[in-house]
């Protein structure tokens, strides 16, 4: 008595349904893509993911499945669902919800492939090792994305504006309360006291938005320079670090803080051959942030990004 294919298809349908969330999922990570290289990187894993959604659907006709109308629909439904979610989510958290979704794309082609193993249906083994090197690699990827935002970045994706202000957000509610308020005061005393740079600070802070708006950047870019100086001197570290990835993340480094001499007389060539002699990733992120404010050229930030996925591959063990 011939036995029953039935879970087989069972596992067929879910990862379909997941391969098209996935799918879903790479379209829109394109848009958060930090350089093209990243991004022709994410469009070919859609396309890829499209190939082995095909793939499966062939599988689960050869077995007796029927023809999948709906489960495209659902599988892009449950990405424009996360999507949405997690704009209210720092990038992390979001990036963790990627990588829990590879991971059951994996356990379950796994799972696939000792069951058509058990019912001797040697393509669908076949196509099981394929899903499961895919996703094994997107796994690598995506623990490697993850390890460069906890190191600081420039990560191979960038926030949303509504993440970066999430994790701002996230950050400051878990800095120690009495820290904070106690060197806000010293800060604001000290930087208040400052001529010409910043002015009368706590004024400033209870101006209207229309005037805040006005304020231009050069007395922005002082304001935070001045700012970061003044926790430092009184031994604010907490604080002074903070707004020191303000302005990095902003841009308002200067060519004076980057840890490679005459910067701006670099080629293409010679400023990432000096990239790749960076061992710190708060070095390549000045260096980043100082490329794209003034210069912006791909070929140094990819570089940059890219000594910088080498230092969270070690940091994780992802070979």
């Amino acid at each position: 008595m011939a036995v029953s294919t039935t879970p087989v298809r069972t596992q067929l349908s879910a990862l379909l349904t997941l391969t098209h969330t996935e799918v879903q999922i790479a379209e829109t990570r394109v848009l958060q893509a930090r350089t093209e290289a990243v991004a022709d990187e994410l469009r070919q894993n859609a396309e890829n993911g499209r190939v082995r959604a095909l793939a499966i659907e062939e599988a689960l006709r050869e077995i007796g499945g029927l023809p999948e109308i709906i489960r495209p629909l659902v599988g892009r439904g449950i990405a424009a669902g996360k999507t949405v979610l997690e704009q209210a989510q720092p990038l992390d958290e979001a990036l963790l919800g990627d990588l829990q979704l590879e991971y059951q794309l994996l356990g379950r082609a796994k799972y696939l492939k000792a069951l058509a193993t058990a019912h001797d249906l040697g393509s669908v083994v076949d196509l099981a090792d394929t899903l499961i090197d895919a996703h094994s690699a997107t796994v690598d990827w995506l623990t490697t994305v993850l390890a460069e935002e906890a190191i600081g970045g420039p990560g191979a994706l960038r926030r949303t504006p509504v993440q970066w202000a999430s994790g701002l957000l996230a950050n400051v509610v878990t800095l120690p309360g009495a820290v904070v308020a106690r060197g806000a005061d010293h800060v604001i005393d000290h930087v208040s006291r400052i001529p010409g740079r910043i002015g009368n600070l706590r004024s400033t802070a209870k101006e209207t938005t229309e005037t805040v708006a006005v304020i231009s950047a050069a007395g922005r870019d002082a304001a935070l320079e001045a700012a970061e100086e003044a926790a430092r001197d009184t031994g604010a570290t907490v604080i002074a670090d903070t707004i020191h990835t303000a302005r990095v993340a902003t841009g308002t480094v200067g060519v004076e803080d980057l840890p490679i001499a005459d910067y701006d007389d670099l080629t293409v060539t010679s400023a990432v051959a000096a990239i790749k002699d960076l061992e710190k990733p708060s070095d390549i992120r000045l260096v980043v942030a100082y490329e794209e404010t003034h210069k912006n050229r791909q070929g140094v930030v990819s570089a940059a990004q890219t000594q910088l996925a080498a230092i969270a591959k070690d940091v994780v063990g992802v070979e």
